[in-house]
């Protein structure tokens, strides 16, 4: 039997529920209805992030609650991800819905984690009528990043990179506060905001002092990770240095392998980075094969000369030039209020893989 349209409707409640959710961290943005035989709606519930109940378990519960034991028994759970099968944090979904004697269950996108995997087969062992991929696009879109991040075991980086319109990062002298405009300032702020880490070598350090934090922009939960990779020791005044001092987090990964750093990253459950530069990192980076998304803010200033926005990529003929695709194009205006601001063009773009 398809989904019926009480069930699908049930799945868009479900989905709301779970979009409240930032999309950072380790786990997925899950939702959860109840339905009882009748398709009206028991208790609802969403997964707030890791080491909370899942969407599931929090439906359950508030089933309970609201209606006493056994109120989700011969009921209908609609989640927007296949119920997990493993031990984590917290313990599977599967069992909480079959000890609470759950008939159907309805869910969207399949879990791409094979470690959590497997829960709508076990359902289905167990004599519960499963019902995947209902809404199954709508539900991957919600947790678009962890789910490449799951594909590809790694997390997910994003290349941030601001330059003149002659590719240019900084002047000849080295400076470069402000190649970009406000609105760009900000928007990087936004894009700090929706990562679990935020990336930059030892040349970038030395040579800005960032704070990297999000200042400009909201922040549910904690700052992203601020981490530096390279061999040379942090100046003890740069502002990264006093904020490790102070007990903020901020890791130096002393190692010039990008494999590495992703690696590492991973083991501490971080989804989705954001690569700020400079120029040799995102160089290694690239040639690495692991960027996977571009934002570009490109200003309408020339300088002719200083560092380039990205340092050698091994190219050497027009034929192996690197191809991206173009996903959106943003002109942010300048401030009216400040002569000295300037308009900024954001691209942003995903590298084109090997077919």
């Amino acid at each position: 039997m398809g989904a019926t349209t009480a069930e699908r409707a049930a799945m868009r409640r479900a989905l709301e529920l779970a979009a409240q959710v930032p999309a950072r961290g380790p786990n997925p943005r899950v939702g959860c209805v109840l339905l009882d035989a009748d398709d009206s709606t028991i208790s609802e519930g969403f997964h707030r992030g890791a080491g909370t109940p899942h969407a599931e378990v929090e439906a359950l519960r508030r089933a309970s609650e609201s209606r006493g034991p056994g109120a989700a028994r011969g009921a209908t759970a609609v989640v927007t991800l296949e119920p997990c099968n493993h031990h984590g944090r917290t313990g599977p979904c599967v069992d909480a819905l079959l000890g609470a004697g759950v008939a159907r269950v309805v869910h969207a996108q399949q879990d791409p984690n094979p470690a959590a995997s497997g829960g709508a087969a076990r359902l289905r062992a167990a004599g519960v009528d499963v019902l995947g991929s209902v809404l199954a696009d709508e539900a991957r879109a919600l947790n678009a990043t962890w789910s490449r991040a799951l594909e590809l075991g790694r997390p997910v980086v994003t290349w941030k990179v601001a330059s003149t319109l002659d590719g240019r990062a900084a002047a000849a002298d080295g400076t470069s506060r402000w190649i970009t405009g406000r609105a760009a300032r900000h928007g990087v702020h936004r894009l700090r905001a929706g990562v679990d880490a935020v990336v930059v070598g030892t040349g970038t350090v030395l040579a800005d002092d960032p704070d990297l934090t999000v200042r400009h922009a909201p922040l549910t939960g904690q700052q992203p990770e601020r981490v530096v990779v390279g061999l040379r020791d942090l100046p003890a005044s740069s502002r990264l240095a006093r904020a490790a001092a102070a007990g903020e987090a901020v890791m130096q990964l002393r190692t010039h392998d990008p494999h590495e750093v992703l690696d590492l990253l991973w083991y501490r459950e971080h989804r989705h980075v954001l690569l700020e530069g400079g120029p040799a990192l995102a160089a290694a980076f690239w040639r690495a094969g692991l960027v996977d998304d571009v934002v570009a803010y490109v200003a309408p200033v020339l300088l002719g000369n200083g560092a380039s926005a990205v340092a050698d990529l091994g190219i050497g003929t027009i034929a192996d030039a690197a191809r991206l695709d173009l996903l959106d194009v943003a002109v942010l205006p300048r401030d009216p209020e400040d002569p000295t601001d300037t308009p900024t063009v954001r691209l942003t773009l995903r590298p084109r893989k090997e077919r």
